[in-house]
């Protein structure tokens, strides 16, 4: 039994791994069958694990020249109707923004996982940030949807890479995967779900006559059926504005349908794209919003603060983008205050503001290469507690 068997296998051992092996596990269980990359700290182990994984299912794992070079490969892998994953850090996650947006436009699936180092520029290649949140929606140019999913340990690494790929599949778009450089290093003892290929989601492939085949005709899921390569429907792809018919066009009235079914066929979908966690929130008087090591501090907090007197809630966003609004507005409902600890100069916080409207937000920011700490939120709460109380 090789070592994909293994993980698979039916009521899988307990398994201690790190959060980047349990990325390449999940794509491999995802039905993931191509890998192009190029090597960056923090995210290479995931491409060392697949390196090894593909090739025993029959997969195809390429080191890329570049990142660029990476992500344009993922597109055409896809685009042959192969499940593709690429994963990088920062640096790597910038250069890949114009095929990104290229592929929201042109609605191809695929998976970048981006594990979050600190920056600008080359920064700190070897400590945690958590400074791509607004990049991971707005990096690439124009408007476009996007679903970012923000795991907080291994165990959810694994789950949320496998549901990246179904989510790509299902609503045809690429899904990042954004986490933290504690959280992909990090080593914890978990049990792999147990994962077939049959039982993972597919695109919706073309079907009917091919001559009444339009690649971006919209159907009741506002999703378009692909073309299977090698079945006969004739496609044309392009990153500029397109018809229907997939050829380019800059009719006001075509691109404003064409363009307004992209930017909302996500909204149909939002039972399967949501996730998210809230801990205390009930009788919570300070509400802690947080993602990634972040998020793990603050569960922490929570059990000090609670021992002092001080009610204090979680909620955690598991999908980033498109943020799930609704829920945290239910989760503040009894909070005076919200406190966002993150690894930036102030990323989260401005969501959770517009979100939020007229309640009270502090942050607490570090971007110096160390994560915040659970005393260091417990005592901010604290102080919030006590400033708002009536």
């Amino acid at each position: 039994m090789n070592a994909v068997d293994k993980a698979l296998a039916p009521r899988a051992e307990v398994r201690l791994i790190s959060g980047n092996h349990a990325c390449a596990l999940g794509a491999v269980a995802a039905g993931c069958r191509f890998f192009a990359g190029y090597p960056i700290t923090p995210s290479s182990e995931i491409a060392e694990r697949l390196s090894r994984l593909l090739p025993e299912v029959d997969g195809v794992f390429v080191q890329m020249e570049d990142e660029i070079a990476s992500i344009a490969a993922v597109i055409g892998a896809s685009m042959g109707g192969v499940k593709a994953l690429t994963a990088t850090s920062g640096p790597g996650f910038s250069l890949k923004q114009e095929n990104i947006g290229y592929a929201a436009g042109a609605e191809i699936p695929c998976v970048i996982v981006n594990v979050m180092r600190g920056g600008p520029s080359t920064g700190m290649p070897t400590r945690p940030s958590q400074s791509d949140i607004m990049q991971s929606r707005w990096g690439s140019h124009g408007d476009y949807p996007m679903i970012v999913l923000a795991p907080a340990s291994v165990r959810e690494i694994y789950t949320e890479t496998i549901r990246a790929f179904d989510l790509a599949e299902t609503c045809r778009t690429p899904v990042v995967l954004l986490y933290d450089q504690v959280i992909a290093q990090l080593t914890e003892t978990v049990e792999l779900l147990d994962v077939r290929d049959d039982a993972r989601a597919e695109r919706k492939w073309a079907s009917g006559p091919p001559e009444a085949y339009r690649p971006y005709a919209a159907n009741e899921d506002g999703i378009p059926s692909m073309s299977r390569p090698g079945a006969g429907y004739r496609v044309h792809t392009t990153g500029l504005t397109h018809a229907e018919n997939g050829f380019p066009t800059q009719n006001p009235e075509a691109v404003a349908r064409n363009l307004g079914r992209l930017l909302t066929k996500f909204e149909r979908h939002r039972d399967a794209i949501d996730s998210w966690q809230a801990l205390g929130c009930d009788d919570a008087e300070v509400l802690i919003v947080a993602i990634g090591i972040s998020a793990r501090a603050a569960t922490r907090a929570l059990d000090i603060a609670r021992a002092k007197g001080v009610r204090l809630g979680l909620f955690r966003p598991v999908t980033l983008w498109p943020f799930p609004e609704t829920a945290l507005r239910e989760a503040a409902k009894t909070a005076r205050a919200v406190l966002v600890p993150e690894m930036n100069a102030g990323q989260l916080s401005l969501e959770v503001q517009r979100i939020l409207g007229g309640k009270r937000v502090d942050a607490i920011h570090r971007y110096d290469g160390e994560a915040i700490t659970p005393t260091e939120i417990a005592a901010r709460a604290q102080v919030l507690a006590k400033e708002t109380a009536t």
